[in-house]
């Protein structure tokens, strides 16, 4: 790839947000959220607390995102939170 196809792509990424481009019939984002649950439930097995896990699972991503995505694009994933939470977007039918 070109200097100037990788400052394009650059580009895009950052008017795109993470949210945009996760979707969980996808075949690597279900892989993905796969070995995301794997690992909480190791952690849980090794006595590690739900929420700590939760929690620092949240910001090893939220790290992850601003690198990939830069902060503007996670500042507005973050401001699109709360409506999604609200909608039950993040529910589950079961707790951990």
């Amino acid at each position: 790839m070109s200097r100037g196809a990788s400052r394009l792509s650059n580009v895009s990424l950052m008017t795109q947000t993470p949210f945009d481009s996760f979707d969980e019939t996808h075949g690597e984002h279900q892989a993905a959220l796969a070995y995301v649950t794997e690992a909480f439930a190791e952690a849980i097995l090794a006595g590690i607390e739900s929420d700590s896990f939760a929690q620092a699972a949240l910001m090893a991503s939220l790290r992850e995102l601003v690198a990939t995505y830069g902060e503007e694009a996670v500042v507005k994933l973050a401001e699109a939170l709360p409506g999604k939470i609200r909608a039950g977007e993040f529910t589950c039918a079961s707790r951990h």
